[in-house]
């Protein structure tokens, strides 16, 4: 058992950044690659070492995260990372990426790496927090390994399943982002609504307030769009990343779903409208284009 594991971060963006800060804050050693060095800056100066290739990153850390874009983006890092690579190394794969992990995979399998599929629940605030829910599946051996450095990131981890050959754990995260889509997207339109037909907002929030149709989300993107405050916790292009590989998993199960295939398509429109970097309540502003 590695009481105190360390850890190579392959990803130090909005999420990487976040985990990373807290995982040196819980005493880990940690290496850290980013495509952009400048965003891996941060942690160096905390005192992470910053490696100038994946492969740098991964040699000889107990714990391999990534936190990276989308499958294609995991897989060609950790094409990179593979002559730093040894048996027995637990490669977290924290990156939403959907149901199509094959390749990533395979690759676990052929370097004898232990694989958990482990994304989260949360976005920039719980993972500046270290508040963040970590969903996880992999084995037992895993688990022991890799536990104090899900601690360090998550307020809890809900290990799924012992085996991540079927990708439980981001099963589940499809299902969880549905119902964000489907919340944010229905926020801004409710909004909108309420402004076009000479409603003001907040009466809208005082109605639901402390009801049934009241909730935390509801109340945290409403502000946002109020405020017209964009800085991004989850932004719109990651919203509409999610939103496809929803469609493909349903697709892939024979489901037809409405509502996600809606949000999917107004938050690819934001991005057109060149909002992507923005926080995905900004699907919002795309309400008054014609």
């Amino acid at each position: 058992m590695t009481h105190n594991p360390s850890v190579a971060l392959l990803g130090a963006g909005i999420m990487g950044a976040a985990m990373g800060r807290n995982i040196l804050a819980a005493g880990h050693e940690l290496r850290v690659w980013n495509r952009t060095a400048e965003k891996a800056r941060p942690l160096a100066d905390g005192g992470a070492v910053l490696a100038a290739d994946p492969a740098d990153a991964v040699r000889g850390a107990d714990v391999v995260i990534t936190m990276l874009g989308d499958a294609s983006h995991v897989l060609a890092v950790m094409e990179r990372a593979a002559d730093g690579l040894a048996a027995g190394q637990v490669w977290a794969q924290m990156t939403t990426a959907g149901i199509e992990q094959d390749q990533a995979l395979a690759f676990a399998a052929a370097h004898g790496t232990h694989f958990v599929d482990a994304p989260v629940s949360g976005t920039r605030q719980p993972a500046e927090q270290g508040q963040l829910l970590v969903l996880a599946a992999g084995s037992p051996e895993a688990r022991t390994i890799v536990q104090p450095v899900f601690d360090a990131v998550g307020r809890a981890t809900r290990w799924v399943a012992d085996d991540a050959a079927d990708l439980p754990a981001s099963r589940l995260k499809l299902v969880l982002n549905s119902w964000v889509l489907a919340v944010t997207a229905g926020a801004a339109e409710a909004v909108a609504l309420a402004r076009g037909l000479g409603v003001d907002p907040k009466a809208f929030l005082d109605v639901v307030s402390g009801g049934p149709l009241d909730q935390p989300y509801l109340r945290a993107k409403a502000a946002a769009i109020l405020a017209e405050e964009w800085t991004p916790a989850f932004s719109v292009a990651n919203a509409a990343k999610d939103a496809d590989l929803i469609a493909a998993a349903a697709a892939d199960a024979g489901l037809r779903l409405d509502v996600a295939a809606a949000a999917g398509a107004r938050m690819r429109r934001a991005v057109e409208a060149g909002h992507g970097d923005a926080d995905m309540a900004a699907n919002y502003l795309v309400s008054f284009e014609q």
